[in-house]
């Protein structure tokens, strides 16, 4: 991020530089010149002031770092992969491989939420599961799945917690377990599928049934 950024600077920075002095090679008096220059900055300024917030919405983002280049985050309404960060604006790459071009102002003054700025996350499930299933029967079952996957991290790992199960709510077809588990930032999705996978396949070999909205009509001759 920091070399994109001190990129576009330095080239802008030289641009100028090379101006002022290729009119000076040219025996122009650069007094004047300079004072016509400082002019025009100022009335360039005024009509770009919304680039000279992007300008300082860049340095912030260098100096406070709220994400770096390869972290994946999610701001403005758009989720992606940092690829770059310019003196006005950063790139991301989303997921379907679209490029998102967000200003710095706009970028900095709002939510940043950075999925990979933190080594654990937190991946969470809710099942619903027939009336009259057995709670502690269900709790083991689910736990059992957690507890034989490899990524699967508990108290041990600093920042974790043993995987967590249990009866949340009373749904109008179904009760709710809460399910959750740390792992990895790296493993998130890949566990999130994949226990969801289990779960649906493995659950029904213990005798535990998912719920499904069903209505019964009584009709009264």
């Amino acid at each position: 991020a920091l070399a994109g950024f001190i990129s576009s600077f330095t080239s802008i920075t030289l641009t100028v530089l090379l101006i002022v002095i290729t009119v000076s090679t040219l025996g122009v008096n650069t007094t004047s010149f300079a004072a016509l220059l400082a002019a025009g900055g100022v009335a360039i300024g005024a009509s770009l002031s919304g680039t000279v917030q992007n300008f300082a919405g860049g340095l912030m983002i260098l100096a406070f770092k709220p994400f770096k280049s390869g972290d994946f985050i999610e701001a403005q309404g758009y989720s992606g992969t940092v690829t770059t960060v310019s003196i006005v604006s950063t790139t991301l790459t989303t997921p379907d491989n679209r490029t998102v071009i967000i200003p710095n102002g706009t970028l900095f003054n709002g939510n940043i939420n950075n999925f990979s700025k933190n080594p654990l996350r937190r991946v969470e499930w809710e099942l619903g599961v027939e009336y009259g299933t057995d709670a502690e029967v269900c709790k083991k079952a689910i736990l059992e799945i957690l507890a034989s996957d490899p990524r699967v991290l508990d108290h041990q790992t600093d920042g974790a917690s043993d995987p967590f199960a249990e009866l949340s709510s009373l749904a109008d077809s179904s009760i709710i377990f809460k399910v959750r588990a740390w792992c990895k930032t790296g493993d998130y999705w890949d566990l999130y599928f994949n226990i969801l996978t289990r779960l649906y396949n493995e659950l029904p070999k213990s005798g535990i049934s998912f719920a499904f909205p069903h209505l019964d009509v009584n009709i009264k001759s």
